[in-house]
């Protein structure tokens, strides 16, 4: 067995220390030599597509025992997915070491949902999918399975790219418009599986799969299954957020009043003057235009899951240290920040960043890199710019990248 890796994502910098090379793993290569316009205009949310040795050597980033260290602490959002007798058990993590060591052999799948956050290697991976925008992009979940081990048969309403790490898995996709699933399961398992093509991916291999495939994967031996996945809100999601947000804004001066009430028929029915009161501040409430909505967006995609929490530096440095620090190395922002940007609109982990037209291309190429390098976070940037990252580094959102 390869020794665990365990070590925090924000712990490092942007791009870890590793034995490998950005080179190893290009686009070109994650690909098959396909190219990013080819790519989106034939298969992305169209039709799946197999990779062979996407990821060359990839087999030995993690294994079992990373795993379950990973699924057994407070941080994590770990799974574990048994068939017993024909029926699916679903528990939620974190869960106890010993719990995990007396497994059975077989049919049991252990789930970790961000490893990006725990791993920098992981996020390191995560970000090698840049060519789909950020505000699509959502974490990356690690599996292992004993062989046997799987979901069941089932549907994502999101894309994915699914990875193969140690070991080998079979997966059996299907065009099926039938997507009925068992009553009364955990998971959304089809009750019935149609097989149309399937493939048996070695370590390195990837498979792309669109939204609404169906699709099983079951571990022909120990394996491991990294998977890429990327958001995709529901319409009464966004609606519901967007109504929420709009009532968070909502400064209305007035209240109803009726001087010239008159004595009515029914002492039951509802004024015609209260109605048309309420219809007119109601309509004048609920105005809104783009700029709204890019806001509303913006602070909506960029927001911390419940779980994530940031962690302030222990002994924060000064901002002359952080300065002298950043000159020297560059600074990167933590696995768990999202920044995200509309035209001269900014957004870190929810919140709206107001910044001058000097500043502006600097934190656009913080959002699009992760990273700023020496010269690009210096007194050249000027010191609104370096008061507004000591800011985010006291924050820990970011830190200086040596």
């Amino acid at each position: 067995m390869n020794k665990p890796l365990i070590k925090p994502a924000h712990a490092s910098r942007n791009q870890p220390d590793k034995p490998f090379t950005d080179a190893d793993y290009s686009l070109q290569t994650l690909l098959g030599g396909m190219s990013v316009e080819k790519f989106l205009a034939d298969h992305w949310h169209k039709k799946p597509l197999l990779i062979r040795q996407a990821l060359p050597g990839f087999g030995n980033w993690l294994n079992r025992e990373s795993l379950t260290e990973l699924a057994c602490q407070d941080n994590s959002e770990g799974r574990l997915v048994q068939f017993k007798r024909g029926k699916c058990l679903l528990e939620y993590g974190p869960f106890d070491p010993e719990t995990l060591r007396t497994l059975p052999k077989r049919d049991w799948s252990l789930l970790v949902s961000g490893v990006n956050h725990l791993l920098p290697e992981a996020d390191w991976l995560l970000h090698r999918f840049d060519f789909i925008p950020a505000a699509r992009l959502d974490d990356l979940m690690v599996s292992f399975a004993p062989p046997g081990g799987g979901v069941g048969p089932h549907f994502d309403s999101y894309d994915v790219f699914l990875i193969q790490g140690q070991g080998r898995r079979r997966w059996e996709i299907s065009t099926q418009d039938d997507l009925t699933v068992v009553d009364g399961a955990p998971l959304r398992i089809l009750q019935n599986f149609r097989v149309d093509e399937s493939w048996e991916l070695d370590p390195g291999d990837m498979l792309y799969l669109p939204p609404q495939l169906a699709h099983n994967g079951v571990a022909l031996t120990d394996c491991m299954t990294w998977s890429v996945g990327f958001r995709a809100p529901k319409a009464e999601e966004i609606v519901g957020q967007f109504l929420t947000y709009l009532q968070d804004k909502l400064e209305l001066p007035g209240m109803y009043s009726d001087p010239d009430l008159k004595q009515q028929k029914h002492v039951a029915e509802i004024p015609a003057a209260m109605l048309d009161w309420a219809e007119k501040t109601i309509k004048a409430a609920a105005r809104w235009n783009k700029s709204d909505i890019a806001d509303f967006l913006g602070r909506y995609l960029s927001e911390p899951k419940p779980h994530v929490y940031f962690d302030p530096p222990y002994r924060p440095k000064s901002l002359t240290a952080f300065t002298k620090a950043v000159q020297k190395t560059g600074l990167a922002l933590d696995a768990r920040s999202q920044m995200l940007f509309r035209g001269e609109a900014f957004f870190l982990n929810g919140e709206r960043v107001e910044a001058s037209t000097v500043m502006q291309p600097t934190l656009k190429t913080l959002a699009d890199k992760r990273f700023l390098l020496p010269g690009e976070c210096g007194q050249e940037q000027g010191q609104e710019m370096l008061a507004l990252l000591y800011l985010w580094y006291q924050a820990g959102f970011l830190f200086p990248a040596g």
